[in-house]
């Protein structure tokens, strides 16, 4: 009987705090969104954050290993209604006081509609595509980049969207992805509910907000010239820099200098200390979002620059000192300069440290397929988010896994993903680095060697999106890969927490001076010449060739991960390639190539002679591009030390699509040939 009436005196005067405070409004969001020290308090109002999203329902139970990892993640909503004669697929439906904060899409579709509080009329009523992608316009104003934009084929939306009593969030199209990120509010708490009028009437602080988030943050020059001061780390040692006095860290800057400075990123350790508490141990590397090496990019806490110096402005609140302490875990010396910033703070029961956590895992195999745990943590607090480095050994897509979000004891995940480039802000495996102030793909050697094969850094960071948690929370990300093979997975996390708060992640110092866990080199056709490497001695008017990106698997293998991708328009176009050739003795020319859906059908020629017959490089299977297989062209004698190879569209498949004449082309290998070979077909 005590304990209820405790728990009812509790549940009052949090409801009377909630009451004293501020009202939550579309202005008060904005300026959240910006304010770095709010989240180094526990939140006031307090509130829950969750999602909603189109993961396959078929997900019901970890203790079912056929369902649990279903990934049919599109198409699945809460209901289909029928509305003025039409139909609408209900996204999300959630009881105020309340705001979405995120709103992400690989494929957005139809007319959206958010219903406030009003059951019948929508608040808001446009086209899902340009509202995610930053064309939309509400109330006369238009919601733009960087609150609204299209990053590596991913749809964002940033803008907050709060509501008293209501939201239910709906499309007259189906068939697409879609991860809502939601607050709700403690009962009681006053929420003034978005109208469109409240762009109009905050146009010049939305408009503050959308630089202050696009803005390229500069360091300082005071503070660059501190972290310029190179001191020598040798092997095995350690540097540490105090701070004393009550306040909070704004700004810490690390630069690293060393002759394998990929390896020293990871070798590198930062650990910090708030008044005696260790709550930060990652290598330098993965804490500042760059993975392994210096990847440039800026998100709104954090900058890496290419010239090695790297920064975050997480503030880091403390009672007495901190003591910021970097450990070289590698067998060579490393020369590194740090920068410190303070501001005055006052430290209170909202008051939380700063934590972040590392850990490494290799080799993962990718069958069975697995939940990987980044982090848990028992205590009280708030995440903010996390940095996912992989190594990827082959071309294939290995991040088709869902992340699942546990806070405060959940049996089933409040967050429930559709895929891990997803939960990261941008679609479909897109290998094309880019940042934004929340989420970034800072590398991703897959854009020069073909798919997602080599290392890859994503990273999403959070403001209105963070996730408070009163005594636990858990983050585990599927480890989902197309291929049966060995991945590595480095994930660091970020979050503040009550001084006391533990993890599951204590220090890993042996998996940090495994430094580079090396990516295979990309596959090698025994004796080929890339086709991409080649010279090109002539092409037709309007034609393009160049070098293209090939994903491959153990199927379908390109060599080098790439090919020449010729872009013909016409029967008629071609393009002629210089073979060196080493030597004037014959040489058997095998061609491999490239077929796919809109390829055409082509004639080669060696030295001006043509080779007999015509070659369809349709692949015959829509939306896959296919390696031709070994093409034999004959056995030629080079001139000036060279072949001339000459590829020339003659046709095209009546089943092909799109452009229709395009082809690629992968390699050559030439093989010597004696004198009792010489004279086959097509000998020059």
């Amino acid at each position: 009987m005590e304990r209820f009436i405790f728990g009812v005196l509790i549940s009052l005067f949090a409801l009377a705090c909630s009451l004293g405070a501020e009202p939550v409004t579309f202005r008060s969001l904005l300026k959240e969104m910006v304010d770095r020290a709010a989240v180094a308090r526990l939140p006031q109002p307090a509130y829950q954050c969750k999602q909603f999203s189109s993961y396959d329902r078929a997900s019901v139970s970890p203790e079912n290993a056929d369902t649990w990892f279903a990934n049919g993640d599109a198409g699945h909503f809460l209901r289909v209604e029928e509305r003025n004669g039409r139909k609408e697929w209900v996204m999300m439906e959630a009881l105020g006081p309340g705001a979405v904060v995120r709103f992400w899409s690989a494929n957005p579709k139809g007319t959206v509609r958010f219903y406030l509080d009003n059951f019948t009329e929508p608040t808001i009523e446009v086209s899902m595509e340009a509202l995610l992608s930053g064309q939309a316009e509400i109330g006369g104003v238009k919601i733009g980049a960087p609150l609204a934009a299209v990053r590596s084929r991913g749809y964002n939306l940033y803008l907050p969207i709060p509501y008293a009593r209501y939201c239910k969030i709906t499309s007259d199209a189906d068939g697409f992805y879609y991860q809502i990120n939601y607050r709700t509010y403690e009962p009681g708490t006053e929420v003034v509910t978005f109208k469109p009028d409240d762009l109009r009437e905050n146009r010049a602080l939305l408009e503050q907000v959308q630089q202050q988030l696009a803005t390229r943050f500069e360091l300082p020059t005071h503070l660059r010239n501190q972290v310029n001061q190179l001191s020598e780390l040798p092997p095995g040692s350690s540097y540490t820099r105090s701070v004393r006095g009550t306040g909070a860290i704004n700004l810490l800057a690390v630069r690293l200098e060393a002759d394998d400075i990929a390896a020293a990123t990871r070798t590198t350790v930062l650990e910090i200390r708030f008044d005696g508490e260790m709550t930060v141990w990652a290598p330098v590397g993965d804490f500042f979002g760059s993975g392994i090496g210096i990847n440039p990019y800026t998100d709104w806490w954090r900058t890496v620059e290419k010239e090695g110096i790297m920064w975050c402005r997480w503030l880091m609140p403390y009672r007495k000192q901190a003591e910021i302490i970097l450990h070289n875990l590698s067998d060579k010396s490393v020369k590194v300069g740090t920068a410190v910033r303070t501001s005055p703070w006052k430290w209170d029961e909202r008051s939380l440290y700063f934590y972040a956590t590392w850990r490494q895992e290799y080799p993962i195999p990718t069958r069975p397929r697995r939940d990987w745990n980044y982090v848990e943590v028992r205590g009280e607090g708030v995440f903010m988010g996390d940095t996912l480095s992989v190594m990827n050994p082959v071309g294939a897509w290995w991040g088709e896994g869902d992340e699942k979000i546990y806070v405060d004891g959940e049996k089933f995940p409040s967050h429930f993903g559709t895929g891990t480039e997803d939960y990261y802000g941008y679609a479909w495996g897109n290998n094309i680095p880019f940042d934004a102030p929340f989420h970034a793909q800072p590398r991703c050697d897959g854009a020069t060697l073909g798919g997602t094969i080599g290392h890859t850094t994503v990273t999403r960071v959070r403001s209105l999106d963070a996730i408070p948690f009163r005594g636990q929370f858990r983050m585990d990300m599927e480890v989902w890969h197309w291929e049966e093979c060995e991945v590595a997975y480095a994930a660091t996390t970020y979050f503040y927490a009550r001084p006391g708060a533990t993890t599951n992640r204590p220090p890993l110092p042996q998996e940090a001076r495994r430094g580079v866990i090396p990516a295979p080199p990309p596959p090698k056709i025994a004796g080929a010449i890339e086709c991409e490497s080649m010279q090109i001695v002539a092409v037709a008017e309007g034609v393009t060739a160049a070098p293209q990106a090939m994903p491959g698997t153990k199927e379908r293998i390109w060599s080098g991960s790439q090919h020449l991708f010729v872009q013909a328009h016409k029967v008629g176009d071609f393009v002629e390639l210089r073979l060196p050739v080493e030597g004037d003795t014959p040489v058997k020319v095998t061609l491999y190539a490239t077929k796919s859906w809109d390829y055409g059908i082509v004639r080669f020629s060696v030295n001006g002679k043509p080779i007999e017959g015509e070659f369809d490089l349709f692949s015959g299977q829509d939306g896959l591009c296919v390696p031709s297989g070994a093409i034999e062209l004959g056995v030629f004698s080079p001139e000036n030390s060279a072949l001339i190879l000459r590829v020339e569209v003659v046709g095209t498949n009546e089943k092909s699509i799109g452009a229709r004449y395009y082809f690629g082309l992968d390699c050559v290998v030439l093989r010597p040939i004696g004198a009792s070979e010489n004279g086959k077909r097509g000998n020059g």
